[in-house]
């Protein structure tokens, strides 16, 4: 009798390991849950794109064609490289070597003052080194139109303050800034604040250990700062350098001031000159552009190269601070420089203003004559302020900036969010077209927005709406730059944390996110509130005579040969500036005290 085992089946003690297999989506599902996923990307991509990418485009295109971007005219077939045989005019090689040599010596200029101011506050025993810290960055409270037009009213060759005390005085001798020159000066004094900047964040964070071991192995003051202080801070000044030679070369508004009376041509002037011909010569005008960019770019990757092949690492987990070098005998020499540095940059150019604005008479033969009894006056201040074009260019300016400012701000959030916070495969393509516009001249972004926003079939120009999107379009590498610091500034388990106990992404992104970057989004509105203030490059082809901004109203005043009222609305912009800037240091100054009360609760609860 044989036994058999019993069965599987029949003994019921095992169970079906077999898995059913999970049907497939339809196609038409799986398409729709990536479309959910990916649309953001996509529309800020698209966004971008109409921003930045179309206008460049349509710039590039009129460089290489016979005929303007209009709508309905857009067509391949009109390619012709004519338009480059243009750039070996007389007229365009002149303009190019003016826009070098400006650039090249107002970065000469501005280096050597920034780099003194920086080192005087970060590393010297001077007195008023906080005051000193002011100077170095208070001209840029002040927009580079209205330093240029102030340093019109001091040194014109005809009417100057200067040259009119320098004949009272009896000297032969006339200060001529409607030069070459005197461009490069004024552009130098207005754009130290860069330098100033970047050298005094370098030094101020510089090792002293450095500096000790060369001390302790017998090098003098001199050769210390020579070998070891100037190696370290060449990161800063290469970028320095780099970046006002890049803000000068591309200035237009100073260029047009200063150095249109004088016959003196830079490439952005000599666009906008080929741009209000009559008739205009638009594709002339975007071959020149090209090259301006071209030059632009060049210039840009040179400095990441040089920096890049060496390490300049001097800040390590150790305690660091910077050595204080002993003035001695030049202490107040020093101060005194800087004083000076001051009143050219921002004393003398107020005052003028002030009396030019003030003036009853408009001509005035000796400056004695400005202390005669009613020879100042504040009733054309008045008349300015109360007048309907300073009311309407005012009102214009402040939405044009609120409303850049804050689409601004937030498109520089929503791109940094999506860089830094997700997986899209378009982050890098988002952030490189964000960077972009720092390499490309503003008034080459005013030409291609005038060319898109023509051809996009929406109503937006002739609009304030206009402005304010050439405001974002300059500007959004600065904000784009500052939201993303703050970003990676937060750990991203915070909003993971409230995501996994049960909040959706969007309200996590709004509870706490948001809240924590408060300080990072709140410096970026204000900066974008700051930029689109003073902005005049780009809006120079965009405005209409409803829509002026402050700075086209300024801009249109002296153009007309009205110095007075262009001096008259300059003060009143100042001081709509500094009102802002004010309020930007109050909003700095509750953060921070909110911020040290929290701590002192929290400490004394703990």
């Amino acid at each position: 009798m044989s036994l058999k085992a019993p069965s599987p089946v029949d003994t019921g003690f095992t169970r079906d390991l077999r898995v059913p297999v999970r049907k497939p989506f339809p196609r038409r599902i799986r398409t729709l849950a990536s479309f959910r996923k990916s649309w953001p990307t996509t529309l800020i991509i698209v966004i971008l794109a109409i921003l930045v990418v179309l206008p460049l485009a349509l710039v590039l295109l009129a460089a290489f064609s016979s005929s303007v971007p209009r709508p309905g005219n857009i067509s391949l077939g009109n390619l012709t490289l004519d338009n480059l045989a243009f750039l070996g005019s007389p007229e365009a090689l002149g303009a190019l070597g003016n826009s070098l040599i400006v650039g090249a010596g107002s970065a000469v200029i501005a280096l050597v003052i920034g780099a003194f101011l920086a080192f005087i506050c970060a590393r010297s025993d001077a007195p008023m080194r906080r005051f000193i810290f002011f100077i170095g960055m208070a001209p840029m409270f002040i927009p580079a139109l209205v330093g240029a037009l102030a340093w019109s009213l001091l040194s014109s060759p005809s009417a100057g303050y200067i040259n009119i005390l320098l004949r009272d005085l009896g000297l032969d001798f006339v200060i001529n800034i409607y030069s070459l020159p005197g461009l490069i000066f004024v552009l130098g004094i207005f754009y130290a604040p860069y330098a100033f900047l970047l050298m005094h964040s370098s030094l101020s964070m510089m090792n002293a250990d450095l500096e000790e071991a060369a001390t302790v192995h017998g090098a003098p003051m001199r050769t210390m700062l020579r070998t070891v202080t100037l190696p370290l801070a060449l990161p800063a000044l290469l970028g320095s350098a780099v970046l006002v030679f890049a803000l000068t070369m591309e200035n237009f508004p100073v260029a047009q001031v200063i150095g249109n009376p004088g016959g003196v041509d830079t490439l952005p002037t000599y666009i906008y000159r080929l741009m209000s011909a009559t008739p205009a010569k638009s594709n002339q005008a975007a071959s020149i552009a090209v090259v301006l960019t071209v030059a632009l770019l060049v210039i840009t990757v040179v400095q990441q190269r040089i920096i890049n092949k060496r390490k300049f690492t001097t800040v390590t987990g150790k305690g660091n601070r910077p050595r204080q070098v002993p003035l001695r005998s030049l202490r107040w020499p020093f101060t005194i420089l800087a004083l000076a540095y001051f009143a050219v940059s921002v004393v003398l150019p107020m005052l003028a203003l002030l009396a030019a604005s003030m003036q009853s008479s408009p001509f005035v033969a000796s400056i004695s004559q400005l202390f005669d009894s009613g020879a100042l006056t504040f009733s054309k201040l008045g008349e300015v302020f109360t007048s309907h074009d300073f009311q309407l260019a005012l009102r214009n300016s402040v939405l044009v900036a609120l409303i850049a400012a804050a689409a601004g701000t937030t498109l520089s959030f929503v791109a940094s969010y999506i860089r830094y916070r997700t997986k899209a495969k378009g982050g890098a393509a988002i952030e490189m077209i964000a960077m972009t516009p720092l390499a490309v001249p503003a008034i080459v972004m005013g030409i291609g927005l005038l060319w898109t926003w023509l051809l996009l079939p929406l109503p937006v120009y002739g609009t304030l709406a206009i402005l304010a999107i050439a405001c974002v379009a300059v500007f959004l590498p600065q904000g784009y730059r500052g939201i993303s610091a703050s970003m990676l500034q937060m750990d991203q388990d915070l909003e993971d944390s409230a995501v996994m106990l049960g909040a959706r992404r969007a309200r996590a992104i709004v509870s706490v996110t948001l809240p924590l970057m408060r300080v990072g989004i709140t410096s970026s509105f204000l900066l974008f509130l700051m930029l689109s203030m003073r902005e005049l490059s780009a809006s120079i082809f965009l405005f209409t005579s409803n829509t002026r901004i402050l700075s086209i109203l300024v801009f249109d005043d002296f153009d007309n040969g009205q110095s007075q009222a262009a001096a008259a609305v300059s003060v009143l912009y100042c001081i709509v500036i500094a009102v802002l800037a004010i309020a930007a240091q109050l909003v700095g100054a509750e953060r921070k005290s909110k911020k040290r009360s929290l701590k002192s609760e929290v400490h004394t609860k703990n």
